[in-house]
């Protein structure tokens, strides 16, 4: 495989646009590839371009009638049908939205497709993680599931296992839902709890059914947490699931909207447990994956200049072997570019000022903590059914 990991980038997924006044600002993406730029993390991989996905691959997710849906909306906005989620105060129809949603997806399946033949061990896309879609509908800013599309992808050109892990804030139930009763594919979701969060989804007692019972894991968190929880729910599920699986390939979504910062949800996650827990994605993908395979995406994150940028540059830097150093000052032509952009000032580090730090979980735990009965929960769930000790 080539040693230089691949990231997947169009100035054109800029135009995935809802509006002025709607949470998720394209901004994010183009003030994160100027990071990446301003760090020179762009001459340590190979940036790469990819076709949008086609109505073949689509529907490998889709439902035909949905995608026609999309591209009638698409070219007429005031046409949407919210019976398909679309021209909803979540998702706003745009012009051009069949297309820049098509670029998205076909970007995270150009990065299935790469690491698969063997071009790279790993593949970036943090435009993409829009994991909230379903075959049939948009739902919470996202209109095409592209996590779920690469996997169906790797699934068609001949893969066995592939093991998807969320980090976002929110509930992965798209890709989740995309193969419920597929056992070629292990979902694993860690996030804020349904009880206080969209979707609603994501109880422990989710697991898949059918051939595919055990093949769904969720970890539900309370409000509230912060780094040493969080952290330590991940290290408690995560690594033994993958570990016990073998994928063929990880493929792993990490939104930043766990971030104490975010206006959207209720995590109190800092940028250095962040960028832990992608060391620890890359660490899984070497360890117990054939020949490192792995392929990382975005996601949310409404902290459009605080938080988004950092996070996703250290995850192309980690992709690269070319961490960048949470001491590291922050160029002053990146925080021009914000300014000029926002008018607001950027961040000047790229770090929190947290070392991040957890119990590991075979030390023993507390049956009255709620972080603690959220992962028992999990564990007595999903575990047994694929054999794992609870």
């Amino acid at each position: 495989m080539s040693g230089r990991a691949q990231l997947m980038w169009d100035d054109a997924v800029t135009g995935y646009d809802f509006g002025d006044s709607h949470p998720m600002d394209p901004v994010r993406l183009a003030l994160t590839m100027g990071l990446v730029r301003a760090f020179g993390l762009d001459g340590a991989v190979d940036v790469r371009a990819a076709k949008a996905t086609g109505d073949s691959t689509l529907r490998l997710v889709h439902r035909a009638d949905y995608v026609a849906a999309v591209r009638a909306a698409s070219a007429d906005p005031r046409s949407a049908d919210q019976a398909y989620g679309l021209g909803t105060v979540d998702d706003p129809a745009f012009s051009g939205m069949h297309e820049a949603s098509a670029l998205i997806a076909g970007l995270s399946v150009g990065a299935a497709e790469a690491v698969w033949r063997g071009e790279t061990a790993h593949a970036v896309n943090f435009t993409g993680g829009l994991h909230h879609a379903m075959p049939g509908g948009a739902a919470g800013f996202c209109i095409y599931n592209d996590p779920a599309l690469a996997i169906a992808r790797l699934l068609e050109l001949g893969a066995e296992r592939v093991a998807y892990v969320d980090v976002d804030v929110h509930h992965g139930d798209g890709v989740q839902a995309a193969f419920w009763e597929d056992p070629r594919v292990l979902t694993v979701s860690v996030h804020e709890h349904p009880r206080t969060l969209f979707p609603q989804t994501g109880w422990p007692e989710e697991t898949g059914s059918g051939a595919g019972e055990g093949g769904a894991v969720n970890v539900a968190l309370p409000a509230g947490t912060g780094d040493a929880g969080w952290l330590r729910a991940f290290h408690a599920v995560v690594p033994e699931l993958i570990a016990d699986f073998r994928p063929q390939v990880l493929v792993t979504q990490h939104g930043a909207d766990t971030h104490f910062e975010d206006p959207l949800a209720h995590l109190a996650v800092s940028l250095d447990a962040q960028r832990a827990v992608m060391a620890s994605c890359h660490d899984l993908a070497h360890e117990y994956v054939e020949g490192g395979r792995w392929v990382a995406l975005g996601g949310g994150g409404y902290a459009v200049v605080d938080v988004v940028p950092r996070s996703w540059t250290h995850l192309v830097g980690i992709a690269a072997h070319a961490p960048v150093d949470p001491e590291s000052v922050i160029p002053a032509s990146w925080r021009d570019e914000v300014y000029a952009r926002t008018r607001q000032l950027g961040p000047a580090r790229m770090t929190d000022g947290r070392t991040p730090s957890w119990q590991p979980w075979d030390a023993g735990y507390d049956p009255a903590d709620r972080l603690d009965q959220a992962v028992l929960a999990t564990r007595r769930a999903a575990f047994p059914l694929r054999g794992l000790l609870a």
